[in-house]
């Protein structure tokens, strides 16, 4: 198990709780490695509404510029606000405050290269060894320079607006009522903007950004009671939750419940799947609706191991139209190569304005499977591992792909055991045919908490 003091670190960033495996030390550490690794331009930095962001955006931007980098400041904005400035404005690269969908007193540094894209695993491991290494020179006369721009989710907003894929008329001639819940983080103030944009009208709950999250803010339907009362309330066309740095979006029916945020991608694979041809990229924990997806518009679905820059990457191998993660996490490469809450908001919309469809009944028109999904305390990695090699034992005939965790196929479904990137837990995803899903998941439960 993890030292209290030591940070999570992957392809998702340095993570960990403030004050304790995310300390001052490590977070200059890590800034003055990522400023060795960019060497020289300017760098966008952001942050979500944590309390914790202002210092930390404080220590990022005083470390670049005392490495010689030169720092663009965005104060609150979504995480896909900032990858959308640096291509934008041609940066070398950016660094996001921000913990995601983790618990308030969790905070972290998401880094990005100049492409917008997190740091690839190979990236990720330089940048490790550079923080056994790294100095801050202080007092340089290679003091790096610090602007800043306040118009970053006006230009993002309009960027996907301007896509060809939004129908904008139609939304409009729709008029939406749209329920949204921001849990008072970064997309306070974009998502809300960018759907009356879109001729919606909007009620918005938790769009307060003080970072006081009035529930658990991974934007799973066990946390969107609210905003299902709220659909039910108004009596609105739909719902949508970000987490607090709005790369995910999760989708709450006219009927007042939440479709679980699987439905996110796969409700936007079919609709720019059938405006545009290609090849879609995705990760081997989402479901399998998409690959259905894919087929019916004689597509080919890649597959990738958990984590943005995993699929970014894939995305840009295959020249994908389409991709991303089952958590919500719509990937339009055409605008930039990340997640993003706010083009898949935009895409839903334009997908159910198109086809004329409610949500629910969209929801109805996709494949459908069991999906059961499960996450635990690690007792150590040493011991995960041994559990990984029984349940492989004990599923000789299954197609395997094991690099991320354990990942095993059969002809009435699949599941996936792997290690989180951005929490110190084991986490299980099951998906097939009703019943078989749901006996499984029972099973793998079992052994794993055994």
């Amino acid at each position: 198990m993890k030292k209290k003091s030591e940070p999570l670190v992957s392809v998702s960033g340095i993570r960990g709780i403030v004050g304790e495996s995310l300390t001052l030390e490590i977070i200059t550490t890590y800034t003055s490695a990522f400023a060795r690794l960019v060497k020289r331009g300017t760098v966008a930095v952001g942050r979500d509404t944590r309390p914790s962001g202002v210092a930390i955006e404080n220590l990022v931007v005083d470390n670049l510029m005392a490495a010689g980098i030169d720092v663009l400041t965005l104060g609150i904005v979504p995480t896909p606000t900032l990858e959308m400035a640096i291509l934008e404005k041609k940066l070398a690269g950016g660094v996001m405050v921000t913990a995601s969908h983790n618990p308030a007193e969790w905070n972290a540094l998401k880094f990005f290269g100049s492409e917008s894209t997190f740091l690839t695993p190979k990236e990720v491991e330089k940048l490790k060894k550079l923080a056994k290494t790294s100095r801050v020179r202080k007092g340089s006369d290679k003091q790096g320079k610090k602007a800043s721009w306040e118009g970053a989710v006006q230009a993002h907003i309009e960027k996907i607006l301007a896509l060809e894929l939004v129908k904008k008329e139609k939304i409009a001639a729709r008029r939406f009522k749209v329920a949204v819940d921001c849990v008072n983080g970064a997309g306070f103030h974009a998502l809300p903007l960018l759907l009356e944009r879109l001729g919606c009208e909007v009620a918005g709950i938790n769009v307060t950004p003080d970072g006081r999250f009035p529930h658990n803010p991974e934007p799973v339907a066990e946390n969107l009671k609210q905003l299902e009362a709220k659909v039910s309330e108004l009596g609105a066309d739909l719902g949508m939750a970000t987490d607090p740095d709005a790369d995910r979006l999760a989708l709450v029916s006219e009927a007042g419940k939440a479709v679980g945020e699987e439905y996110t991608l796969a409700l936007t694979v079919d609709y720019v799947l059938s405006q545009t041809p290609g090849p879609i990229a995705v990760n081997l924990s989402t479901s399998q609706m998409n690959d259905e997806v894919a087929k019916k518009y004689g597509q080919k679905c890649y597959r990738t191991p958990v984590g943005e820059a995993h699929v970014a990457l894939a995305l840009k191998k295959h020249r994908s139209i389409i991709g991303g993660e089952g958590n919500g996490g719509v990937i339009l490469p055409q605008l930039h190569p990340g997640r993003d809450a706010l083009v898949g908001a935009a895409l839903i919309l334009s997908h159910l304005a198109e086809r004329g469809k409610t949500l629910g009944q969209a929801v109805d028109g996709l494949p459908r499977f069991s999906f059961i999904k499960a996450k635990g305390t690690l007792g150590s990695k040493t011991d995960i591992k041994g559990k990984l090699g029984r349940i492989e034992k004990l599923h000789p005939k299954g197609r395997k792909d094991k690099r991320d965790g354990l990942w095993l196929g059969f002809p009435e479904g699949w599941f996936q055991v792997r290690l989180s990137n951005t929490e110190p837990i084991w986490r299980l995803a099951v998906e097939g045919q009703p019943g078989w899903a749901e006996a499984k998941a029972r099973e793998l439960k079992k052994l794993l908490t055994g």
